[in-house]
């Protein structure tokens, strides 16, 4: 029998990269997205088809905070797995939307399990909420597991707490398979681009090529476990493979600062990061957290999943790509390279 799966959040960089996933693996895959006059698509499209052609892959409109309609959706196309991915997912734009993030994020959660609740009177349907490393802020224990308390530091981290409870409040109150995956710092070239990550491999792109002077960031002391997204939605997927509902922490287990990021990403393109990163104290948050660091142990002994790609080849992968795009837009724009 094929599986059915939804996925909020389909058309961000985890959406894309699980959605491929699931195609190779069968799936039929439904997506939510939400409307818009302009499309967003841009990182599924090489894997949508038209409707008219029997397409294995089927967007549907719809909004997390919009509780009917998402539990409409869920009791029409009857998935075996729900991946919730969707959220305002910007921690220091979170500190100026704080309720809009509280709504996607927890409300937008517990709309979901609510949603499947109703889909789990007629049939099992699998939740993987998509929680954050974030969640532990001021860090109460170093590295940091799926029983370390969490300490948020932000209206984004608050609201994934939320979330985490009421998946796993939905399981032991109803008996549902809802899992949390709380995933630490995972990159990739399809990251949006005012990431921190992202941001300085499009920049040393476009200084590289002659299109950038400057590249201004907040806090380069900050210390992530940085993985890549593509290895990170297996972990996902063998989540909801799992006997049993539960929680993972997916991580790499390796800490590195945004400084060292940034270093090596330079060194890839032959500069000296130094000459051309400068501090801007608008991009540093209210509240800072300064160190996140993953134990994996439990996913790689019960799921068999680590974190394949290590921190060097993740900057190589987003540094080559974004260079390649500096250097087709340089060539539209005739720009002259360093």
């Amino acid at each position: 029998m094929t599986k059915n799966a939804l996925i909020t959040g389909i058309t961000g960089q985890d959406g894309s990269y699980l959605a491929e996933l699931l195609l190779q693996k069968g799936y039929q895959v439904h997506g939510l997205v939400r409307r818009s006059s302009t499309f967003s698509t841009e990182r599924i499209d090489h894997i949508y088809q038209d409707v008219h052609e029997h397409p294995k892959l089927l967007l549907h409109y719809g909004d997390l905070t919009d509780g009917q309609a998402l539990s409409n959706l869920v009791l029409e196309i009857e998935p075996d797995e729900i991946y919730n991915l969707g959220a305002q997912s910007h921690v220091r734009v979170s500190f100026d939307q704080p309720i809009y993030t509280l709504q996607t994020i927890g409300v937008g959660a517990l709309n979901v399990l609510e949603a499947a609740r109703l889909l789990n009177k007629k049939k099992e349907v699998r939740v993987y909420q998509a929680s954050s490393s974030e969640m532990y802020g001021d860090v109460m224990a170093v590295p940091q597991n799926e029983t370390t308390p969490f300490n948020p530091q932000s209206p984004y981290a608050c609201a994934k707490v939320y979330a985490f409870h009421q998946t796993v409040n939905y399981r032991r109150s109803y008996g549902m398979f809802a899992s949390n995956g709380i995933l630490f710092n995972h990159e990739s070239e399809r990251r949006g681009e005012t990431f921190v990550t992202r941001k300085i491999t499009r920049a040393a792109g476009r200084i590289k090529m002659g299109m950038q002077e400057k590249l201004y960031l907040g806090n380069l002391d900050a210390k992530r476990d940085w993985g890549y997204a593509k290895d990170y939605v297996e972990g996902m997927w063998r989540i909801l493979q799992h006997s049993a509902p539960d929680d993972f922490v997916l991580a790499t287990g390796r800490t590195e600062t945004v400084r060292d990021f940034a270093k090596l990403v330079f060194q890839q393109l032959d500069m000296n990061y130094e000459d051309y990163v400068e501090i801007d104290p608008r991009y540093f948050r209210p509240a800072e957290v300064d160190l996140l660091l993953g134990d994996p142990s439990k996913a790689k002994e019960k799921l068999g999943w680590v974190a394949s790609t290590n921190f060097e080849e993740l900057a190589r992968i987003m540094t080559e790509h974004d260079l390649e795009i500096a250097k087709r837009e340089a060539h539209a724009k005739r720009f002259v390279p360093h």
